[in-house]
């Protein structure tokens, strides 16, 4: 597969230059801060899933109702996608970041003030509004301290935060519920935000602004992320908004993305219900072994990020070097169809593990893609916001087709987990022939019938 891919490569993505300059240690602690964000971003959204016992007990809201609340976070989370990255790149990270987290924060902890179920759907479709601007800000912030050969490791750093933050949301706010009550819990996480915007506004500056960044460093940067770059400071009509969707890689990374989101959702929503009602595992057993597939996929998507750069320090184009992790994690995460088939609980664990690690590993390059292709840094934000946009659609999609399904077949999760092996392979298949080289895209005109660029 490496071979067709490098083969299918050479259009774009030539392979780099030896760094000639010391790069600031300082990029590596911006990164970090984008880790920490959407660990607390993940924390906050799950807070719900763990409080949900004591919400309905007291607020008197069934299972129907609560299932609605849960779901509400991605109704205006997607649709925010939109204008959360236009926003990032018309006014900066620095400005939208801190923002961002603010209003999620603020109405992580006004959950606590929920008197009734109307209340409480209203504080989580505004927490998903703000959370939006969480991920496009994280990929501005990269393709502007990271070259494209540091690119993808930077990416699976801010990118595991949300795995992390899954992992410890669990004990945290079941800790934090089971010792004060479920309203301190939400102002608790909610205050983590506040906190990290304080640091963020001390710490964060652009390469541009930072003292520990030498001119040439600067120039390093700015060349490593030249593309039209020099149209666009000529005078080059600006691109509208709207004209990204008139890109087939565009396109092609937003289905490759809601396919792999297809399954991670199954992992966020319905894994534990899989494990206890097909599997048998007890709870105690869930708070154990059923964190194994989320622990792996940690290290999982680190290994991606590090892979793409290292192919790519290694003469690969960067098309070759992003395909290779991005079709070979899709098609090796598409093992989880078969933990549906195997007679041993520890045999779908493992299936589970690998699945979760194989798509973690995709999602490194998945993150890095904005940077690579952004006609200028101007769009990166966009472009991360209109994959994510399509990539969390699937948070709708997955919650309800298995529902339905183990409705239909009473209780069998063969037809969903089949599904996302499925889509796994059609999301390998859309990286591969749909998503054009890994290089910025051809600049198109404001308006006028240019054809649709590659």
């Amino acid at each position: 597969m490496a071979g067709t891919v490098q083969a299918a490569a050479q259009q774009g993505g030539k392979p780099r230059k030896p760094m000639r300059t010391h790069m600031p240690a300082a990029r590596w602690t911006m990164v970090w801060l984008c880790f920490m964000a959407l660990a607390i971003n993940y924390t906050d959204r799950a807070n719900l899933a763990v409080a949900a016992p004591s919400i309905r007990q007291a607020l008197g809201v069934d299972n129907t109702t609560m299932g609605l609340l849960l779901g509400s976070f991605f109704w205006t989370y997607a649709l925010m996608q939109l204008p959360a990255g236009w926003l990032v790149d018309r006014y900066g990270a620095r400005l939208m970041f801190p923002i961002a987290v603010c209003w999620w924060s603020l109405f992580t902890a006004l959950t606590a003030a929920a008197n009734s179920t109307a209340s409480l759907f209203g504080f989580r479709l505004l927490l998903g509004a703000g959370e939006a601007g969480g991920y496009p800000a994280s990929a501005r912030v990269v393709s502007r301290w990271f070259p494209p050969h540091e690119r993808g490791f930077a990416s699976s750093i801010f990118d595991s935060g949300s795995r992390v933050g899954n992992l410890v949301a669990i004990p945290l706010c079941a800790w934090l519920i089971g010792t004060f009550g479920w309203r301190t819990s939400f102002v608790a996480t909610g205050l983590l935000g506040f906190v990290w915007a304080a640091a963020w506004l001390l710490v964060y500056r652009k390469p541009e602004q930072h003292p520990d960044v030498t001119p040439d460093a600067l120039r390093e940067m700015a060349e490593s992320r030249a593309g039209n770059e020099a149209a666009a400071a000529a005078g080059a009509p600006a691109m509208r908004w709207i004209d990204l969707f008139r890109y087939r890689t565009i396109w092609g990374m937003m289905i490759g993305f809601f396919c792999l989101n297809f399954v991670i959702y199954f992992f966020i929503t319905w894994f534990p219900t899989y494990l206890m009602t097909t599997r048998h595992f007890s709870l105690k057993q869930f708070g154990t072994l059923g964190l194994i597939p989320g622990l792996i996929a940690v290290p999982g998507g680190w290994l991606g990020g590090f892979t793409s750069d290292w192919l790519y320090r290694r003469g690969w184009s960067l098309t070759a070097a992003r395909k290779t992790c991005l079709v070979g994690g899709m098609l090796l995460s598409s093992v989880i169809t078969l933990a549906a088939v195997v007679p041993a609980a520890w045999m779908a664990l493992v299936l589970f593990g690998v699945a979760y690690a194989a798509l973690a590993f995709t999602a490194a390059s998945i993150w890095s893609l904005p940077g690579d292709v952004a006609p200028t840094r101007a769009q990166v934000a966009s472009i991360g916001g209109i994959q994510n946009f399509a990539s969390n659609l699937a948070g709708v999609v997955t919650t309800s087709f298995t529902g339905l399904m183990l409705t239909v077949t009473h209780g069998s999760f063969v037809i969903p987990l089949a599904t996302a092996g499925g889509l796994c392979l059609v999301g390998a298949a859309t990286y591969l022939f749909v998503v054009g080289p890994i290089a910025p895209l051809p600049m198109l005109p404001a308006r006028g019938g240019a054809k649709p660029a590659p």
